[in-house]
């Protein structure tokens, strides 16, 4: 009998197959409001398990407007209402950071957010999903999960000086480009994971969104342990598992990297764009606003200024994490070196707080995206990187080597970078009830509904959304999208985010399917959610050519290209009959 995977044996069953399961955490934050709204479509009055929920106030964190202000104001009301003891209010912390109060070993942990798999640092199964599945999750208490296949990333050594888990996680992405491990299931192993800290595997955990993964998970060790204060049971896979790819990295030999735009992928060596010169810098976020990260922070920046003109935010990831700041003394360091330290909040990151660039800025940041206008501004530039990278590179007022040196590092993995396509205003992708994106892979959450507008337009008000679906990506698809049109698109289609605005527009649009090479996991489920068909087939792409007529058999599961038929494999029954119903919601309310 061969050995299981980690999934494979939290699931108890082999890749491939569809369990259904009762998670132990539910998460949402600010997104609540919606969920709410869609529960009650479905007929939802009480929650059935409120012992599940989780939620957070963070994104919007303070709220920013009255809407906002309102929604947060309903989300207390609901948390009372439905008896929720898991409630943290704002400034409390962001909700990836909150959930290390709560995660554990072997639990199922999923989450209206895509960074949801920073909990796989506790030896959790931890995976994102959308708005409308948190609310059918509400009423029923249970969903479906597919077991994925799994990658084994072994690591060998230390992280010499000067190279940090932000580096490491760069580095494997762009390594495997934002797609190499969609819908897989990535596990840590070797002699290399006991150098990490609990904050650092949290930092590596939160990355595998960005690397198309499901979810990402490190083994229940003494480290953990340690974490606890006392021996924990975990789960961890079997020597002789099955894995889809097994790679092996050397940590004592990487280097500082960085991500530059306007892609994840867009990985090189610091080195190779030392110099460039940086107008704001930002250390926080769920991915390095840990206490680990503001103490190298404050090492760099003690009794030193920045340069005048440079701008630097400061977000502590939880308010715990700010008050052990303060006692420190890191937060009059960051002070008094002329950065700005804001409160516990997500909004600097995607564009929905403080902190929004101007017009041709270029921004070092420790976030995990750094999508055109992820920040608010589609004509600024981010660039990731470590904490210890982005205040060095504050204080010079470019970006700097932490190691305080010049070197002349290549990065060694030559994948084909991510590239960012804007359709030109005034061309034309549309003929023949078709859109033509054959050209485009990864086209983002951020490209087809600003990340900005996500909490000031709830995703059940599909009107309001058609104005800007994909505005910042094709200027002409709004005015022109008709009902049973057909997008053609490239691969990785719809990654990033887990906001579900997109799928719900498309829908609404009256879009009769989406036919790509790959799609990202969570905006899969969510198009399966609100009754969008996406269907993959690399090999249609390939042959469109924009003057072709499209169109799809669903019954014979054809897609026929000009006058080239081509098979799918048939949707199984219960998909069909969320589409027949035109989405979760309706299936879930006649059910």
């Amino acid at each position: 009998m061969k050995g299981k995977t980690f999934v494979e044996k939290i699931f108890n069953a082999e890749k491939g197959s569809i369990v259904f399961k009762k998670p132990d955490i539910i998460l949402s934050h600010d997104n609540t409001a919606s969920i709410s709204n869609t529960f009650a479509k479905m007929g939802g009055t009480k929650v059935a398990y409120p012992e599940q929920l989780l939620i957070v106030l963070d994104h919007n964190a303070p709220p920013t407007n009255t809407k906002l202000s309102n929604d947060y104001q309903k989300i207390r009301d609901i948390v009372k209402k439905q008896e929720i003891e898991k409630f943290h209010d704002v400034g409390g912390g962001i909700c990836h950071q909150i959930m290390a109060m709560y995660a554990k070993p072997k639990m199922v942990i999923v989450g209206s957010d895509s960074h949801t798999c920073t909990a796989g640092a506790f030896n959790a199964f931890a995976a994102g999903i959308d708005r409308t599945e948190t609310a059918g999750l509400w009423k029923q208490g249970e969903t479906w999960f597919r077991v994925p296949d799994s990658i084994k990333i072994i690591l060998h050594g230390k992280l010499k000086k000067g190279v940090y888990a932000k580096d490491l996680s760069l580095w494997i992405i762009g390594m495997i480009g934002s797609s190499g491990a969609d819908y897989m299931s990535i596990e840590y192993h070797g002699d290399g994971v006991k150098s990490l800290s609990i904050a650092q595997r949290m930092t590596i955990a939160n990355l595998a969104s960005e690397m198309g993964a499901k979810n990402a998970v490190f083994p229940a060790d003494e480290v953990l342990n340690e974490y606890y204060g006392k021996n924990i049971e975990g789960c961890w896979a079997d020597p002789d598992a099955q894995y889809a790819k097994e790679i092996e990295i050397n940590l004592d030999e990487l280097f500082p990297v960085v991500a530059e735009p306007h892609n994840v992928d867009n990985v090189k060596a610091l080195s190779e764009v030392q110099g460039t010169k940086i107008h704001q810098a930002m250390i926080g976020t769920c991915t390095n606003g840990r206490l680990e990260d503001l103490q190298e922070a404050a090492k760099i920046l003690n009794g030193k200024k920045l340069p005048d003109g440079l701008q630097m935010l400061i977000i502590p990831a939880s308010k715990e994490i700010y008050m052990k700041a303060m006692e420190q003394g890191l937060i009059k360091i960051f002070m008094e070196a002329g950065a700005i330290v804001l409160a516990t909040s997500c909004g600097p990151c995607l564009g929905t707080g403080q902190g929004i660039p101007a017009d041709g800025y270029n921004i070092i940041s420790t976030a995990n995206r750094n999508f055109k206008g992820r920040m608010g501004n589609k004509e600024a530039s981010i660039y990731l990187a470590s904490p210890a990278t982005v205040a060095h590179s504050a204080l010079a007022g470019e970006i700097t080597d932490p190691r305080g040196i010049k070197a002349n590092d290549k990065f060694p993995f030559a994948i084909d970078q991510s590239k960012t396509v804007d359709i030109k205003k005034g061309e034309n992708r549309y003929s023949e009830r078709t859109w033509n994106y054959t050209d485009v892979d990864n086209l983002n959450t951020d490209q087809m509904f600003a990340g900005n507008l996500t909490y000031n337009i709830n995703s059940s008000e599909a009107e309001k959304i058609m104005p800007y679906l994909f505005k910042g990506f094709d200027d002409n698809f709004t005015e022109n999208v008709c009902e049973g049109d057909i997008i053609i698109a490239g691969a990785n289609f719809g990654c990033g985010s887990s906001r579900e605005h997109p799928a719900v527009g498309l829908r609404y649009a009256g879009v009769k399917a989406v036919i790509c090479k790959s799609v990202n996991r969570i905006f899969y489920r969510s198009s399966v959610n609100q009754g969008l068909p996406i269907i993959l087939l690399p090999e249609a792409v390939d042959y469109y050519k924009q003057s072709d007529k499209a169109d799809i058999d669903f019954e014979n599961a054809i897609v026929t290209i000009g006058d080239k038929e081509f098979k799918f494999a048939s949707l199984p029954d219960k998909l069909m009959n969320i589409f027949k119903a035109k989405g979760l919601v309706n299936f879930i309310k006649g059910n």
